[in-house]
């Protein structure tokens, strides 16, 4: 093999048009509506609220019966579509698959009123499984729109303007759509929940439009690799063996990202339980993050072309763990500065939003970048596999804060950052890293 031959493999010699980087972005900005008001916001607080009964005796836990069993599918489905796509199946037909069911699976929640609660939890397996596996097959487009040097630049891109789609979709909903007091009109409030469903599902649809339009469906760079039975793709000490430095990645990602989603998933109730902050308090904060996490992914993703990913990664780690350090202190800090522990949080949330979008951006280029060209599928695949492992591990923050305290289960995410940089350091300069098989 020629040296001309081995660096056509290694990566695209020039980034695909920008109408086409636009059409794969836009995808970013579809799903987020999903994921910010059903599962994050707005759905998951009215299902335990109203769709469970008021004498139930079990709440929260119906809920979480659907979103670690939704993640337990992907977890298991991820990497056999990525096997798909290393065998040459479709990357749009799988995405519009996964984009199709999620979105109309979304409408049939107008359809779940209170008491329907196996119904909901039904409906949410699917949706959310689907969506998680639509997030890997996108992201699995990356190394075919942008070269190694631009990769970064690309991917903070697409996820700074899917917070875009967050905003959008919020405002649709808690200000044009759920209008109702709940107190007062609670047939109306129940109502305006499930017209919100069809909306979301609506919008998911129309923004995605242009992904499907202008993302070429190209031939592969390289041979597809043989096809084999669908379990080979679960044989997680095989694909150690034949990609070892993208598995040393993501051992350090499945730590680092476990301190992320324990700040996404228990925020709200760490600010409304320790700090005793409103809900408007916490509207605040998810609008100021939105923003903050946009200038995050964008400037770091334009840092990274110049640095590189991994630099890139233990300068946001950083800002994490001083992001953590100031919550566990922050009523020292109130004591100190003067100022209330509120105000001092929101100044926190503002630094961690900074991380929140640029972490996860430059960990999917980094993907990209570590991956056999032949195996991009697979490697997106297994991506998605411990993005979801890091959701489950991020769970252990609640049985810490039952155990000792939230202040001081915060230390345990301060753990899970610290494990991820050293892990991290274990992952060679990837300007010398090739991707060759």
């Amino acid at each position: 093999m020629t040296e001309q031959v081995k660096q056509k493999q290694r990566g695209l010699e020039k980034n695909a048009p920008k109408r086409e980087i636009f059409g794969w972005a836009m995808y970013d900005i579809a799903n987020q509506a999903y994921t910010t008001i059903v599962i994050s916001f707005v759905y998951s607080a009215f299902f335990v609220a109203y769709i469970v009964p008021q004498d139930s005796a079990w709440r929260d836990a119906y809920w979480s019966i659907a979103i670690i069993g939704s993640t337990l599918m992907a977890m298991v489905l991820s990497p056999i579509v990525g096997q798909w796509i290393d065998q040459g199946v479709s990357k749009k037909k799988l995405l519009a698959w996964s984009t199709a069911i999620c979105a109309s699976f979304t409408c049939l929640l107008y359809w779940v009123s209170p008491g329907d609660i196996w119904w909901g939890i039904a409906i949410i397996l699917v949706t959310n499984t689907a969506w998680m596996l639509g997030e890997a097959i996108m992201s699995s487009f990356l190394p075919e729109l942008a070269t190694r040097k631009n990769m970064g630049v690309v991917s903070g891109l697409g996820w700074g303007l899917g917070y875009i789609g967050g905003f959008v979709s919020m405002v649709m909903v808690s200000v044009l759509i759920i209008r109702a007091d709940p107190e007062t009109q609670t047939e109306a409030y129940i109502s305006q929940h499930q017209w919100a469903m069809v909306a979301i599902s609506i919008y998911f649809v129309l923004v995605a439009i242009p992904t499907f339009l202008l993302v070429k469906n190209r031939q592969r760079r390289v041979q597809p690799v043989d096809r084999k039975a669908w379990y080979v793709s679960l044989n997680f000490i095989k694909q150690r063996s034949s990609q070892p430095m993208l598995f040393k990645f993501f051992w350090a990602f499945l730590f680092y990202m476990a301190g992320v989603q324990t700040v996404i998933k228990f925020i709200g109730i760490y600010t409304t339980g320790e700090l005793g902050m409103t809900q408007q308090d916490l509207v605040a904060v998810f609008l100021m993050t939105q923003f903050s996490a946009m200038f995050g992914a964008i400037t770091f993703g334009i840092l990274e072309r110049f640095v590189g990913a991994r630099k890139v990664l233990f300068a946001v780690i950083g800002i994490w763990l001083i992001a953590i350090a100031g919550m566990y202190t922050i009523h020292d800090l109130a004591a100190w500065s003067g100022w209330s522990t509120r105000n001092i949080f929101l100044v926190i949330a503002l630094l961690a939003g900074t991380g929140i979008g640029s972490i996860q951006a430059s960990s999917r280029s980094l993907v990209g970048l570590l991956a056999s060209p032949e195996r991009d599928g697979s490697a997106f695949g297994l991506w998605g596999v411990f993005n979801r492992l890091a959701m489950l591990l991020a769970a252990t923050f609640g049985i810490a804060s039952d155990l000792f305290s939230r202040q001081d289960a915060l230390l345990l995410v301060l753990g899970f950052f610290v494990v991820g940089a050293i892990l991290l350091a274990r992952v060679r300069d990837l300007s010398k890293a090739s991707r060759e098989p």
